[in-house]
């Protein structure tokens, strides 16, 4: 994703309003990803406040972080803007948290020891470790990333209370590939926002749905629909967000899968029904917000049909699919409340009535209704919760800010029965 793309971006604006993060630098060529990481999470509403070490500063320059975030950098424990001359104790007690991006080898061997001979590790060893967590974004070559000194280190800092945000794979500016590489700024910001999100659903295993089926004609034509598997993957993505195991069953999207999500690709309803039912056995939660073929054709052929020149169409024999949500919310676990089902409904008219007829026929305490045609393919929607007490609406807004509050819907219903 690009700056702009961030700083356009509609879905996710306001995410870290009123947090405060201390974005600290060490030495790597990683040093330029913190530029675009500085003002995204900015652009989140959060404030930012740069610590440099010597080393990050011969890739990056204070100026530049400092245009960025609107404050002055800190590369210097002996900084004399700071009256007390404590600027590892005053900057430390100010923020929410404390992120390294990026945290060379040598900066984590540093922190592993307690070392803290300049600013940046001064101020980690000095941080209230209740009160300011210290989150880690790991850059290096994938040998020193590999390196058994390396992978004990990062397991002791994990040990000592430090989140670890993980590495990428990919080229690395030395000319090889593998393991090692900073995460892309969007990426450690969808970290960063789902590290502060309440846990409300921690402990739970979630199944989602999402996206279209494609039922094959023939080997170049199918039936589908205009479902974008945007709103099942705000879903998985909000719901790891509050601290559960998602898995995702996705039908043929052009989507990224959400950060921590386990993603299992499939294309027709008969393939999707196979991959829920071997996951359901683990899951908790399961959350169909799929829109499956009702249909698919009986058979299909081998070869592209092609015109004969008689003008007639081709003659289609069609068959039901199976209907994935009732096959779970009718399974023992989901009967007996080990299971907690939610289907959606995309409907052209009458909403409120289809959505409730819907919920009856598939049995399930819980069932998300919107309109197809005005939602297919946005990223905004407009939801109708309906279950057995009648219906309450969630006005439009973008679809990850509904499947947070869907999630948090969900998260109390289990409470409530629990």
């Amino acid at each position: 994703m690009t700056q702009q793309a961030i700083e356009q971006d509609p879905v996710n604006v306001g995410d870290l309003a009123g947090k405060h993060i201390v974005l600290g630098l060490s030495g790597g060529i990683a040093c330029y990803k913190a530029a675009e990481l500085c003002r995204a999470l900015i652009k989140q509403g959060a404030t930012v406040q740069v610590v440099m070490t010597e080393a990050a500063e011969q890739f990056i320059t204070a100026v530049t972080l400092q245009a960025l975030s609107g404050r002055p950098v800190y590369t210097s424990q002996w900084d004399s803007r700071e009256a007390n001359n404590m600027a590892h104790i005053n900057l430390s007690r100010e923020a929410d948290a404390i992120l390294i991006a990026p945290c060379s080898a040598d900066f984590m061997a540093k922190l592993l020891h307690g070392r803290a001979d300049d600013l940046l590790s001064l101020m980690c060893l000095a941080r209230p470790i209740a009160a300011v967590p210290l989150l880690i974004a790991p850059a290096m070559n994938r040998e020193m990333w590999a390196h058994p000194a390396t992978q004990r280190n990062m397991a002791q800092l994990s040990g000592d209370g430090a989140t670890i945000l993980g590495v990428g794979s990919g080229f690395q500016a030395c000319g090889e590939t593998g393991d090692g590489r900073m995460l892309e700024p969007p990426e450690l910001l969808e970290d960063i926002i789902a590290f502060f999100t309440p846990k409300v659903l921690a402990g739970q295993q979630v199944l989602v749905t999402a996206g279209p089926t494609y039922e094959a004609i023939d080997p170049v034509r199918g039936i589908t629909n205009l479902s974008s598997g945007k709103m099942g993957f705000a879903v998985a993505r909000a719901a790891r967000e509050a601290g559960a195991e998602v898995t995702l069953v996705a039908g043929p999207v052009s989507l990224s899968t959400p950060r921590g999500v386990t993603r299992i690709d499939v294309k027709s309803a008969q393939n999707m029904l196979e991959a829920v039912m071997q996951q359901a056995p683990a899951a908790t939660v399961f959350i169909a917000t799929a829109a499956v073929a009702d249909w698919r054709p009986a058979s299909s052929a081998e070869r592209k049909i092609k015109k004969d020149g008689s003008g007639q169409a081709p003659q289609l024999a069609f068959t039901e699919n199976p209907d994935i949500l009732a096959t779970v919310a009718q399974s023992p676990r989901a009967r007996s409340g080990e299971l907690f089902c939610v289907g959606f409904a995309a409907e052209s008219h009458d909403l409120a009535d289809n959505a409730q007829a819907k919920r009856r026929r598939k049995g399930v305490p819980l069932l998300v209704g919107n309109i197809g045609p005005a939602t297919f393919g946005r990223d905004d929607n407009a939801l109708l919760l309906v279950d057995a007490q009648g219906s309450r609406e969630l006005a439009r807004a973008s679809k990850l800010s509904l499947a947070r509050q869907l999630v948090a819907e969900i998260a109390s219903r289990i409470q409530r029965a629990g």
